[in-house]
């Protein structure tokens, strides 16, 4: 088999007439239904990256006030220092170019409330050789796609799918059944509108709340309708 030679003089002089590209960075993403510890996992790894000397930077969504503005805190009480922003792309800006640059691992919280989440991972892993560990859920009440957290499943070096424990029969639970009968698919909340649950309990839940919210219309419809004929009578 005949050897290949290369057209172009790998001398010192010419590879030093190339410049370096940027150190390209990471993509890591955890997904999962609610309550399965994915900002529980975050954490961890963030803590891990900053006790190997490497500089860290927490950020999540400013619509998430549950438990802390300035901190992402997990549903048993475990914290660390965030930054709350409406948007990824203006967290340059507020961090500070010169901090910006010293930064090596950025994880981001409750993912699927940032539009410019596949923008920002572009940017940050690819041109700013930024680690960026995400967290987010890969679906909403109704087991469709929610936010952006699906779009950056192609630029990731990893994906982990987190499991919870289904509150009515203790197996895996893959998804999350909202339990009361508000239908806006961005609604924050916490264990008193959310659960996690198996499939079989998924869909017997749907069902239970599609009755339920058929009962519910069934009485508003006739207590409208009562007064009219009140009226006429």
């Amino acid at each position: 088999m005949a050897s290949f030679k290369s057209s172009i003089p790998l001398t010192s002089d010419s590879a030093a007439s190339v410049p370096s590209p940027h150190t390209s960075g990471e993509v890591h993403v955890i997904m999962g239904p609610m309550f399965a510890g994915k900002t529980t996992a975050l954490l961890r790894r963030i803590k891990s990256e900053g006790n190997n000397g490497r500089n860290v930077a927490m950020i999540k969504s400013s619509k998430d006030t549950r438990y802390a503005i300035d901190s992402v805190v997990t549903h048993d009480g475990a914290k660390f220092p965030c930054w709350a922003l409406p948007d990824l792309l203006s967290f340059r800006q507020n961090f500070g170019g010169e901090a910006y640059e010293k930064l090596d691992v950025i994880g981001i919280d409750e993912a699927q409330f940032f539009e410019d989440l596949y923008d920002f991972c572009c940017m940050a892993a690819d041109h700013d050789g930024k680690t960026i560990i995400v967290a987010g859920l890969d679906g909403d009440y109704l087991r469709r796609s929610f936010g952006s957290v699906l779009e950056i499943i192609p630029l990731a070096d990893t994906v982990t799918k987190l499991t919870a424990r289904c509150e009515l029969c203790g197996k895996r639970a893959f998804f999350t059944l909202r339990k009361t009968e508000e239908t806006r698919t961005e609604l924050i909340a916490g264990a008193d509108v959310y659960m996690p649950v198996c499939r079989q309990h998924y869909v017997n839940g749907q069902v239970l709340m599609k009755a339920a919210r058929t009962v519910v219309e069934s009485h508003k419809f006739k207590s409208d309708t009562f007064p009219e004929v009140a009226a006429v009578v």
